[in-house]
């Protein structure tokens, strides 16, 4: 049974946020959570969702962009600071990559994983930079990361590379725009996102993921928005060039299987 979640206190009324890839899944719950706490919210993709995210009555604002395409990013960055007239906060959130075999894969595949990984939020962060130094408070830039960066990740070892990448930005970013700028990331954990595929299979094995975790769940989409909120508002005054893990306590190494598969 899933522990229910806090609702956030925080506020950031009339702060202008961006939120790539919030569309759906973690990138949608971001969106309703800033748009919950007052912000304007302007969420991007390839194509335009059924629903957009709503929450207080109001909704999130969609712009088609492809976060690969640093054309696209600028021209975005620009008609969100021009519709709204600032850009307040920017949540590199667009990434992921199906399973392959890096052996075998095709180069133009890996090239696709590291533009949406990693160069997208370098172009994104560069193209609101500039509206957020029009601002009247610190902007505040927040990488989704994964645990595929800090620790093996086959299948997707491209993918980790990228989100370990993405980690050094955050630190080399929040050194340089700083004090005008903050940027920090999250390292997200396995989160249970819905829909109707089963996580890992099947449930027996969602399952056994979660009692494997020391939170003994799986994390969801709202505990990632908010990590979003509490970086993105004044108590993170004062952060900048942080990682916060959200994990649940973090994936227990596999040599203890072992050691307790042999009775040590």
């Amino acid at each position: 049974m899933q522990t229910p979640l806090p609702s956030a206190d925080i506020r950031l009324d009339g702060r202008v946020a961006i939120v790539t890839g919030g569309t759906r899944g973690i990138g949608a719950e971001i969106a309703r959570a800033l748009l919950a706490a007052g912000c304007e919210v302007a969420i991007c993709g390839r194509s335009a969702p059924e629903s957009l995210p709503r929450a207080e009555g109001r909704e999130a604002r969609f712009y088609a962009c492809d976060v690969r395409d640093a054309a696209q990013v600028a021209a975005f960055a620009d008609a969100v600071g021009a519709d709204f007239g600032r850009t307040d906060i920017l949540v590199n959130n667009a990434g992921g990559s199906p399973a392959v075999d890096a052996a075998t894969v095709s180069p133009r595949f890996h090239e696709k994983i590291i533009a949406l990984n990693l160069t997208g939020p370098i172009h994104m962060s560069q193209a609101v930079a500039g509206w957020m130094r029009k601002g009247d408070a610190p902007g505040a830039i927040v990488n989704i990361a994964s645990v595929s960066a800090t620790r093996p990740s086959p299948g997707t070892s491209v993918y980790g590379a990228a989100k370990l990448g993405l980690l050094g930005l955050t630190r080399s970013l929040a050194a340089e725009w700083g004090p005008e700028i903050r940027v920090n990331a999250i390292v997200v954990g396995l989160i249970e996102t819905g829909g109707d595929q089963l996580p890992y299979g099947s449930i027996e094995a969602r399952d056994a993921i979660a009692g494997s975790l020391p939170a003994r769940r799986m994390g969801a989409p709202e505990d990632i928005a908010q990590a979003v909120l509490f970086l993105s508002g004044p108590m993170a005054a004062y952060v900048s060039g942080a990682t916060l893990e959200v994990h649940g306590g973090g994936e227990k190494p596999l040599f203890l299987d072992q050691v307790e598969r042999l009775g040590g």
